[in-house]
């Protein structure tokens, strides 16, 4: 059975998500005690047997980073050092995966050092879901799976597509998923190119494409401070667009993004739960993604074949 084969651990960064995976698969979540000293420092202590078994922790690094990281990888450590069988960081939202280059002097690749650590702490596996840049698997030397929410969104999104659709990349850097979408979706592409002041202001400076009297549906991999999606939401409707919605991977909103949500330029925000997220009365979508989670972390375990999970058609 299954649930003699692995166990399934949560850190505090996203516990329903770990429940709902649990609930899909059919297993209970590990008991493990994860909490913090009053100076902060983070102690772990797994309460069952895990000798042997195939270990999978569920930790998404989203606010506060550091805090959940840290979690993450003494649960690693605590697990390896418990003789589990396999360890696999269940990294719904990988955080730093933007700092995935050296793109001005003396900066790290904190990407690559997120890396080269949860390897360090013991990981033998990670399966993670819509990185920022497809090149982060390459940092590891051990296996990566990597997934897509695509299948959610588009199941959502043919049944509330609406007509004149067009898919914008909100960036440049997103035209390979807004391509891959407006493919899957039979609409036509947009891209709005933008120039970046600082870590949270945006200018967008320009349009590709023909918006006006159209649904327009804006593709992106995260957001943070929702400023570029509201940039290019201003645009669609300073262009004539006749409704704008988001669709967004990862959402990990601040107080800035609700502010900038709540001027009502996007009509709905479309995203995930691999990391938790409040609505607070705002038009926001949350779709669950653990049953591709779940059925990933099924076919690892019974060494069966994770590919038709991550190879949707235009991806």
């Amino acid at each position: 059975m299954l649930a003699d084969q692995l166990r399934i651990f949560s850190g505090n960064a996203n516990r329903p998500l770990a429940g709902a995976i649990c609930r899909h698969i059919g297993v209970p979540l590990g008991e493990a005690l994860v909490n913090s000293f009053p100076d902060g420092e983070t102690f772990v202590k797994i309460d069952e047997n895990i000798r042997g078994k195939d270990v999978y922790i569920i930790q998404p690094t989203c606010t506060p980073t550091n805090h959940h990281l840290m979690e993450l990888l003494i649960m690693i450590d605590a697990a390896r050092r418990a003789s589990a069988k396999r360890i696999t960081a269940v990294i719904p939202f990988y955080g730093y995966a933007r700092q995935d280059r050296k793109d001005q002097p003396r900066v790290p690749i904190t990407a690559k050092l997120v890396a080269n650590l949860l390897v360090a702490a013991g990981a033998a596996r990670v399966l993670t879901m819509d990185l920022h840049s497809q090149q982060i698997q390459g940092f590891f030397d051990i296996p990566v799976d990597h997934l897509s929410a695509s299948p959610v969104f588009l199941d959502y999104l043919e049944k509330h597509r609406g007509d004149g659709l067009v898919v914008v990349s909100p960036d440049a850097g997103g035209m390979k998923m807004a391509t891959a979408y407006a493919g899957i979706l039979k609409a036509e592409l947009g891209m709005v190119w933008k120039k970046r002041t600082s870590a949270t202001s945006v200018e967008t400076a320009g349009i590709v494409g023909d918006v006006k009297g159209r649904n327009v549906l804006l593709v992106d991999d995260m957001t943070e401070t929702a400023g570029t999606l509201i940039n290019a939401a201003k645009m669609m409707r300073e262009s004539g667009a006749k409704s704008v919605r988001a669709v967004v991977s990862h959402a990990q909103l601040n107080d800035i993004a609700y502010e900038r949500l709540s001027s009502g330029l996007i009509d709905e925000l479309i995203t995930s739960n691999s990391l938790p997220i409040e609505t607070r009365g705002l038009p926001i979508t949350v779709l669950c993604v653990a049953q591709i989670l779940g059925d990933a972390i099924t076919r690892i375990t019974n060494n069966e074949s994770v590919s038709s999970l991550f190879r949707i058609k235009g991806f």
